[in-house]
């Protein structure tokens, strides 16, 4: 690595840590092609949740028109619902029964599975996509999307969202969470306890997480290693770059400083952002941490 100021932006060579799943073989593209040595590590799983309670009750209630506002938050979600769905009723009649009712995507990723669906979106929440904007875009338009006293299903990620569901019935919505999956630890750890073992090594140079439940299952796993300490402490000699205010606020939560987000919070963004300020923000952490030079990089 050199720091010739001519040189290409980039990594530099670089090793870059992601926690991907789903997406990680566009993941470790992104690292590779801006420079970097992609060590891939997936944290999380997606699984069907073992009661499809919610599910069942969410159709049942659309059938009967006892449904107002449907919220879509993730694209999986979304795809597994109208899935769920057709155990029951024909995909046709379940998209026809959203369409009469007010669909809200929280962002691109169910947008574009309500797109494949064919079912009409009557809004979409802005960037950074969280539950804080979600709930300003309907602030903003109460009088087009009127809450009170009005159903609203949400259809929730892995885990639940409290801010959200505390939010819509503040507003005088009646609230119906709809958990269709849940995240796991992914059936082999083994990748993930190779890279907390190199995180503490100082073998890692820079860290991307894409979700707060990256961070949590990160930390479980390290806990169960003996290496939670570790880890924590070696991370704040490593770059890291998270993808929204979400994700971020997860990490500081658990003691660990985040370097950057993206102009967007989408994955592109983040890999080659922080890639362009990388070479800055590696010099600056390793300067308040004089002990660590990984042998790789130039003094």
């Amino acid at each position: 690595m050199t720091d010739d100021p001519n040189s290409p932006a980039g990594f530099r060579g670089l090793r870059v840590l992601a926690l991907e799943s789903r997406r990680a073989r566009e993941m470790s593209m992104l690292i590779a092609n801006n420079g970097g040595q992609p060590v891939v590590a997936p944290a999380t799983r997606e699984v069907a949740a073992e009661d499809n309670g919610d599910a069942l009750k969410f159709v049942s209630a659309l059938r009967e028109r006892q449904v107002d506002i449907v919220i879509f938050l993730t694209g999986v979600g979304t795809r597994a619902l109208a899935q769920a769905a057709e155990g029951i009723w024909p995909r046709a009649e379940f998209v026809a029964a959203l369409g009469r009712t007010t669909v809200i995507a929280r962002g691109p990723k169910p947008v574009a599975a309500l797109r494949e669906l064919g079912v009409p979106i009557a809004a979409i929440v802005p960037e950074p996509n969280t539950w804080r904007e979600l709930l300003h875009l309907l602030d903003e338009n109460s009088d087009l999307l009127p809450l009170k006293g009005r159903s609203v299903a949400v259809q929730e990620y892995g885990v639940s969202s409290p801010e959200l569901l505390a939010g819509l019935a503040e507003r005088g919505a009646q609230v119906l969470p709809v958990h269709i999956y849940e995240w796991s630890l992914p059936e082999d750890t083994a990748p993930l306890r190779q890279a907390i073992h190199a995180v503490t090594r100082s073998e890692i140079d820079v860290l991307l997480v894409t979700a707060a439940v990256q961070v949590r299952h990160l930390l479980q796993v390290a806990e169960e290693m003996g290496l939670r300490e570790d880890l924590i402490r070696a991370l704040s000699r490593v770059v890291v770059g998270s993808i929204g205010p979400v994700t971020s606020a997860e990490l500081r939560e658990q003691g660990i400083a985040v370097d950057l987000e993206p102009s967007h919070p989408k994955m592109g963004f983040l890999v080659k952002e922080i890639a362009q300020r990388c070479f800055t923000l590696t010099r600056t952490k390793r300067a308040r941490s004089p002990r660590v030079q990984p042998s790789h990089l130039e003094p």
